[in-house]
């Protein structure tokens, strides 16, 4: 099926408002209809475009990060992670919390999401990650057989998880910063 070209305006004006359906009513009651309505389309265009909900969700969440992580580059891991952090602000972050807290359910109910959310949002998330801590081995900051390389994802991911859940306060730059320089770079021998 052919895809009808939309302006950059228009698809993020679609996208914004999956994401605004996403924050009010959760995955599993966001419809193509209810974006259909709220973004003034219709749903064939929708399904001409994406192609299904969960694509839909993932290109729009993917769509409102701020580019990959490979195109951080200010020659130390500690500023390439400052760079990353100070991307969004924590207005932004406590609205990205509270959307990947309502997939987090949804993925478990719903394999194409989580099979779309994984190619479309974390393997380049991922990659990007990688390419970063490569550049510091590169740069001979990381010795390259340091087994904490591999964990790094997880344990930026568990203090994404982890803040609301143990201490009932939402995530910041301020609580990000100071876990990278505590923990992940100390993980890491910088």
């Amino acid at each position: 099926m052919a895809r009808t070209r939309l302006t950059p305006e228009r698809e993020g004006e679609l996208y914004e408002a999956v994401l605004e359906l996403l924050r009010e009513v959760g995955y599993d009651a966001l419809t193509m209809d209810a974006v259909a309505a709220r973004a003034h389309s219709s749903k064939a265009t929708l399904y001409r475009q994406w192609g299904s909900k969960p694509e839909l969700v993932v290109k729009a969440l993917r769509h409102d990060k701020p580019g990959s992580l490979a195109d951080i580059d200010t020659g130390s891991l500690r500023g390439d992670f400052r760079a990353a952090l100070s991307r969004t602000d924590d207005c932004q972050m406590e609205k990205d919390a509270a959307l990947m807290r309502g997939l987090s359910h949804a993925v478990h109910e719903n394999p194409e999401l989580l099979q779309a959310l994984r190619e479309l949002l974390i393997e380049p998330e991922m990659t990007g990650l990688d390419q970063l801590l490569q550049r510091a081995v590169d740069r001979g900051e990381l010795r390259p057989d340091n087994p904490a390389l591999k964990y790094i994802p997880h344990m930026l991911v568990g203090a994404l998880a982890a803040r609301q859940l143990i201490e009932d306060r939402p995530l910041d730059q301020a609580f990000l910063m100071d876990y990278v320089d505590s923990v992940v770079l100390p993980a890491l021998g910088v």
